[in-house]
């Protein structure tokens, strides 16, 4: 008996340390940053990403809630998070990616700040897993606008528009949790994040036939946000 809880504890502490490698790569990306590695600041928050993509399987397969109650994961995740996901996202974006001028402290402020709206957004999640409203993935928004390279003045008003998103409820998919097409949606995402990887490690060359499957991969994440924000907005019209 003793063992037994012994090893479940053990389980439980791994899977939240697991988790808790986040912090670490977080700190490589910022390494990176001071570094003026770009390359190995994204790829250190691909690694985040994927950390995060794994963790929260992880903790329910152990239980961690029920053999640790005295140690919240879920708080241990979103510290995390905020760094992986909006703080160095932010940092990475002040310095490498072109804002029109005057705008980049603003840009930034917004970032970080409509950011601590989705983290303490008690709703931030849907009955089916989907995230409601923008959820605050400017790692992704990063790595795009550092592939893509649009114009300054089109990346201010993404940020905007993303930024007013996260006060939504529009649907965003997560991969890992939507049981709905689940097994396309981790296909997908594995795909879109080797592009990525070849993309980042490649960049500024562009191999044409990666970029285009890359942007094929997100065109889907895209779509399948508005046909779930759709969908939603279908049936409350039916009940009024």
């Amino acid at each position: 008996m003793i063992s037994t809880l012994y090893i479940a504890r053990l389980k439980a502490w791994g899977a939240h340390g697991f988790t808790a490698t986040g912090v670490v790569t977080a700190f490589l990306a910022t390494l990176s940053l001071l570094e003026n590695q770009p390359t190995h600041c994204l790829l250190w928050l691909g690694v985040a990403l994927i950390v995060d993509g794994l963790d929260g399987a992880l903790a329910r397969k152990v239980n961690v809630q029920s053999v640790l109650p005295s140690f919240d994961g879920s708080i241990l995740d979103l510290v995390i998070d905020y760094l992986t996901y909006v703080f160095i996202p932010a940092l990475f974006i002040y310095r490498y990616i072109p804002l029109p001028d005057y705008t980049l402290l603003l840009s930034v402020s917004l970032i970080l700040v409509s950011s601590l709206f989705c983290f303490c957004n008690v709703n931030m999640k849907s009955k089916d897993n989907y995230f409601q409203g923008f959820p605050a993935a400017w790692n992704v928004v990063a790595l795009c606008l550092y592939i893509i390279a649009p114009s300054p003045w089109i990346t201010f008003l993404t940020v905007i528009g993303l930024a007013l998103l996260t006060v939504t409820r529009m649907k965003f998919l997560h991969p890992f949790r939507v049981r709905r097409f689940m097994p396309i949606n981790i296909a997908v995402t594995a795909i879109w994040l080797l592009c990525s990887l070849s993309l980042v490690l490649n960049h500024p060359v562009i191999n044409p036939m990666v970029m285009g499957l890359w942007l094929l991969m997100s065109a889907y994440f895209l779509g399948i946000c508005f046909w779930r924000t759709a969908l939603e907005w279908f049936d409350e019209s039916r009940l009024k």
